[in-house]
């Protein structure tokens, strides 16, 4: 296996057009966290590099919605999302953004170095354009009916109800979103990246050469690769990003995609002045950690851009995780249906380490997971404090119950004693192990299995007994206690950072060598201190709370969905003139038996005396509609409804919450008007 003297993590940079959720956490940032923190505790030279993108059109989207500037946005949200990671203890060693200049000069250069290479294509396309805006309109500036499912509410890009990728010109009857206009093709010239010139190169790179990437990483790659590449746009129309710096170029910015990877080397560069040596050096290995969303960008596109330059390695691996589904159902930004990490931290303080242990514990790591609030209720309440709670709890309060907090001497170890002692360079090999090939989800397992070693060795030892009839060998089980709590709070370091200091402190010890797990690493007649609980239990109000918060969310994005209900397919009007609606009046109004909804209904239309059975008894009175007018459609086929024969519909409105209200005139008039 080659030797690597340095690593470079980089991480997937968030949208600053939101904060971020649970589902980032756990796709990128906290396996992210665990590894480079365990890379730090054994010396290596690693650095973490993250930051917010802050191009793209997602972000105008956000800013024309809240009447602000895409500078405004992103200034907003990315203060809020580095404020978050902060406080949960991701650990960057730089969290920059791509409106910075060092990124802007950086993703510039970087497209010149391409662009007189010759490598990029030049050609004309059509796109289509907003003539009332005067602008052409990127994919997500553009909806329309999804010619797969037939949702109306399809982008440009992709329809989000069935998940197919599209094309802008895919969609049946376009518009603009900015306008609400039908935008018209107009040509355009953008600059392409070949990707199908480095295709047989990452075959090679991919499918000979990195056989041990993750398969649903490996999987995705083959099918991308098997398929055949395509030239690929580096530019847009759009006034929101780095300006593309090469003639004939004005009014148009680097894509997003092209301009967002060169984050990583814009942030490093502003990190350190040695940033080539984690870049372009041979003996540097860079690790991605990134969402399922992005693995062609990571593996495919950006490794062609960087061969394409010339100087710089390529990932050595890319462990993406799959997704984090919340409660069922698929998290989403627009519909708010997400556990954002900001509330997170105001509604759970000091809990961050909660969070971490359910979102390593529940990784997606080869396949969706699913996030519940009872799942993570029961992981802390079962696991945290039945398991590595209590036995943290017993070891230290014993000590000071018997020994006033002064860790004892060992004295002759049995054969029990030993085998207890030799499970822990065990367990820190299989940590170590399962860290290295990015099993996250096995290693904090392996971690907390030393946890259950100490419970099990205070259980079959019962020091509370022994302490009547041999103090002698109490001291000793009580030290070798103390001795897997110590070893303990670094093997848990990467994990549970918060958890890991606050044993420390416990324990009045620095933060032990990752060498030196598995060792007598605490001394005798060492003092600890005064000790409370390592967690507390999370009772069923305080998940209860958070469930219906999200029945609230659900029950708002309902209540919209009825509010901005899709227009309906269009009829033409000889269709239209096929309807005869009237204003009648009730005359004679009462409930049909055995029904909950159904009223029978006598109405005046002006041209006869008719029975209609209406569904609104859930609503309606009888006594309260008599002499009511109301809108009837009077040529509707009659159907026989519990044994009434109904002979036309009445016109109803109903609001977001289900309510049920006639459609009326403003005044009193003829029965039998039409309604035209």
């Amino acid at each position: 296996m080659k030797k690597f003297n340095r690593t470079l993590v980089t991480t997937a940079l968030p949208y600053a057009n939101g904060p971020v959720h649970i589902g980032h956490l756990a796709g990128v940032y906290v396996p992210a966290d665990i590894y480079t923190r365990y890379l730090r505790m054994k010396g290596e030279d690693v650095l973490l590099i993250g930051g917010s993108d802050e191009h793209g059109v997602p972000i105008t989207i956000k800013a024309q919605k809240e009447g602000i500037t895409p500078q405004d946005v992103v200034d907003k949200y990315h203060n809020i999302i580095k404020d978050s990671f902060e406080k949960f203890g991701i650990t960057f060693d730089i969290y920059s953004r791509t409106s910075s200049e060092t990124h802007h000069e950086t993703a510039s250069e970087f497209f010149k170095t391409l662009n007189e290479k010759g490598e990029f294509i030049v050609k004309t396309s059509e796109q289509y354009y907003d003539a009332v805006a005067n602008q052409f309109l990127a994919d997500r500036y553009i909806t329309g009916t999804c010619p797969h499912c037939n949702n109306d509410g399809a982008y440009g890009d992709q329809c989000e109800s069935c998940g197919t990728s599209l094309n802008a010109t895919d969609l049946i009857n376009p518009t603009s979103s900015i306008t609400g206009n039908k935008p018209e093709l107009k040509e355009t010239k953008h600059w392409y990246l070949p990707l199908d010139k480095y295709e047989n190169d990452l075959k090679k790179w991919i499918l000979e050469d990195h056989k041990e990437w993750k398969p649903n990483v490996y999987g995705q790659c083959k099918s991308w690769l098997d398929t055949g590449l395509h030239p690929r746009a580096v530019t847009r129309d759009l006034n929101w990003g780095v300006p593309v710096p090469a003639e004939g170029a004005e009014g148009k910015v680097l894509y997003v995609w092209f301009d967002a990877p060169i984050g990583y080397i814009s942030a490093t560069k502003e990190l350190t002045p040695d940033w080539e040596k984690y870049w372009k050096a041979d003996d540097s290995k860079m690790v991605h950690f990134i969402g399922k969303d992005n693995i062609v960008f990571h593996c495919i596109i950006f490794p062609a851009m960087l061969k394409a330059e010339g100087s710089y390695i390529l990932p050595e691996n890319v462990p993406a995780n799959e997704f984090l589904n919340l409660e069922g159902d698929k998290i989403s930004t627009s519909r708010n249906w997400a556990v954002w990490l900001h509330e997170y931290l105001e509604e759970f303080p000091d809990k961050q380490d909660v969070l971490r242990y359910v979102l390593t514990a529940n990784a997606p790591e080869t396949k969706d997971n699913d996030f519940t609030w009872k799942d993570f209720q029961a992981r802390n309440n079962n696991e945290l404090v039945a398991i590595l709670g209590n036995f943290v709890n017993r070891a230290l309060v014993l000590t000071h119950k018997y020994y006033n907090g002064i860790i004892p001497a060992q004295g002759e170890l049995t054969d029990f004693d030993k085998e207890t002692l030799a499970q822990i360079p065990v367990l820190k090999e299989q940590v170590e192990k399962n860290l290295e090939t990015y099993h996250f989800r096995e290693a904090l397992k392996e971690a907390m299995n030393l946890a259950r070693l100490g419970n099990k060795y205070l259980a079959d030892t019962e020091p509370w007994k022994l302490i009547k009839t041999d103090e002698e060998r109490v001291k000793t089980i009580m030290n070798i206690s103390l001795q897997i709590t110590a070893n303990l709070s670094t093997l848990i370091e990467p994990f549970l950072p918060f958890t890991a200091n606050k044993l420390r402190e416990f324990l009045n010890i620095e933060v032990l060598a990752w060498e030196n797990i598995g060792a007598n690493v605490i001394a005798d007649g060492h003092r600890i201190n005064t000790v409370s609980l390592l967690f507390e239990k999370i009772e069923d109000e305080t998940i209860q709370a958070q469930v219906d918060k999200l029945l609230a969310t659900k029950a708002a994005n309902e209540a919209e969905k009825k509010v901005v209900a899709p227009a309906k397919e269009n009829i033409n009007f000889d269709d239209f003139m096929k309807l005869d609606v009237r204003v009648g009046t009730i005359t004679a109004a009462e409930k049909v038996a055995k029904t909950k909804k159904l009223l029978k209904l006598t109405v005046d239309t002006g041209i006869d005396q008719r029975t209609i059975v209406s569904g609104i008894a859930e609503h309606y009175k009888p006594e309260e509609i008599i002499g009511k007018q109301v809108s009837i459609l009077v040529n509707l086929e009659p159907k026989q409804l519990k044994g009434i024969e109904s002979q036309g519909m009445i016109l109803m409105a109903e609001d977001a919450d289900g309510k049920l209200s006639f459609v009326s005139p403003d005044q009193n008039i003829k029965p039998g008007s039409e309604i035209r």
